[in-house]
């Protein structure tokens, strides 16, 4: 079985976790199977990375970042290679040559006062860089041959700097070349996240959740049998533990529940991450690093078919609901191709939509920090209907949660809206807006927000989720 595994910043947060996570691939290596890995920044890298490009981008260049960075890293070196000098050098040449350039670059960026995205995107992706050669030596000092491989020479992703997104063939052709041969000989690759390159070979960034779209890349691009992410939490769960101490995690999910869940607000996750192995029908198993035993939970195209109505609950916090209302709405064309024509404009993410069939309000969910420029916009862009009197307000609710049911086998299980919304009377919470869409895998409300976890706990309640089906 060829298995693509993906560890995250807390998993190679330091020596001891990266020496773990050698140990992790090696035991599957040593139980048969292909195994390359993908690895993440330690923990805390790119934002010191991204910190110092913006710092000396205004002119406030700080030499001694490139020492802290050698020095966290050379001290993880010591400790899990300091008896083989040949490679312990090895691996202290790569990293201090990574930092000249990012050093460079930071001095060149103090000098221009220009941090562009193509700039940022060379600067924020280092991390990885840096630790992929101390997890590849990890590996190589427990016995299994290993390299560190660059991204950039695998993913071949677009040019949109900060959000690339991969170009499937052709990274195809590059993991065949690159990754086949040193897996045909018994090697671990390690295989940096969260970057690519260009076909010309400019170096991008895969966005939010790169690592883990990385390790899917991969995975789709060699047809790999599985795909394991390697974490500091069990699975999935029902809900957040924060909020419904009872939450479990769940051993079975399918690919469009995965995607719901992550889409409203769960973190284990990100909906982009799993697109390529979906594509090719891989299954993605969520793992804990620092619980091993734990079988965590596998996200597949069937999911658990033996669970009917909703299988989790999740809410997204810090969101804004926007209204447009008025009576003279009703039948006037436009107005909502116009409004949606605005936020694409501003570049926001609609969260959700609900629309009265009187067609006399229509409101939407969007990021609290985005709102502000949307309503002004929509305030301009709908000035005439305004004055017309077609719409009365445009308006901007905040301190209001998303909160969202789900379950692929919600569709046609009666008594599942009944249920939620009971739950919610139940503890005396309104619902202001309402939205479910016709696959039935979800039902979403907006709370208020100092609802919200009340609202999350009495519908996990609800369908007994705490109970393993």
């Amino acid at each position: 079985m060829l298995i693509v595994m993906k560890f995250g910043g807390t998993s190679v947060g330091s020596a001891e976790r990266i020496s773990q996570a050698a140990q992790l691939a090696i035991r599957s290596a040593e139980q048969g199977h292909q195994v390359v890995v993908v690895t993440s920044a330690m923990s805390k890298v790119t934002n010191l990375l991204i910190d110092s490009a913006h710092r000396a981008a205004a002119g406030a260049f700080d030499p001694t970042v490139r020492q802290q960075l050698f020095d966290r890293h050379k001290a993880v070196a010591d400790a899990l290679i300091g008896s083989d000098p040949v490679r312990h050098a090895a691996v202290l040449e790569a990293i201090g040559q990574r930092l000249d350039r990012f050093d460079k670059l930071c001095f060149g960026l103090s000098m221009v006062r220009d941090l562009t995205p193509r700039v940022l995107d060379a600067i924020s992706g280092m991390g990885e860089v840096l630790a992929a050669p101390l997890l590849a030596a990890a590996i190589a000092a427990q016995g299994r041959a290993s390299t560190a491989i660059e991204a950039s020479e695998v993913i071949v992703t677009t040019d949109q700097f900060g959000g690339a997104e991969p170009l499937a063939d052709e990274t195809q052709v590059k993991a065949e070349a690159v990754l086949r041969p040193l897996l045909d000989r018994g090697e671990i690759p390690v295989v940096t996240g969260f970057i690519g390159a260009t076909a010309e070979g400019v170096v991008t960034t895969l966005g939010r959740g790169g690592s883990d779209y990385s390790a899917s890349i991969v995975g789709a691009a060699l047809d790999a049998d599985e795909v394991w992410i390697w974490t500091d939490v069990d699975g999935v769960m029902t809900a957040n533990p924060q909020e419904v101490p009872e939450a479990r995690t769940l051993k079975e999910i399918s690919y469009s529940e995965a995607s719901e869940l992550a889409y409203y607000g769960a973190k284990v996750l990100h909906y982009k991450t799993i697109l390529p192995a979906f594509r090719k029908r891989i299954p993605v198993r969520i793992l804990n690093s620092f619980n091993p035993s734990h079988p965590g939970t596998r996200v597949s195209v069937e999911g658990d078919p033996a669970v009917n109505g909703v299988k989790a609950v999740t809410s997204i916090r810090n969101v804004t609901l926007v209204a447009i209302s008025g009576t003279g709405m009703q039948g006037i064309p436009n107005i909502v191709a116009k409004a949606f024509d605005v936020v694409a404009s501003q570049q926001a993410n609609v969260l959700m939509i609900s629309q009265a069939s009187s067609e006399n309000n229509i409101c939407f969910v969007i990021n609290q920090t985005e709102a502000p420029a949307v309503i002004k916009a929509l305030r301009t862009a709908l000035e005439i209907e305004l004055h017309r009197g077609h719409i009365e307000d445009i308006s901007g609710e905040q301190e209001v949660a998303i909160v969202a049911a789900i379950g692929d086998r919600m569709r046609g299980t009666p008594g599942i809206a009944s249920a939620v919304f009971g739950a919610l009377a139940e503890h005396g919470i309104s619902v202001i807006a309402i939205s479910q869409g016709s696959s039935e895998r979800n039902i979403s409300l907006v709370v208020k927000e100092a609802d919200a976890a009340t609202a999350v706990s009495a519908i996990h309640a609800a369908f007994h989720l705490d109970r393993a089906n």
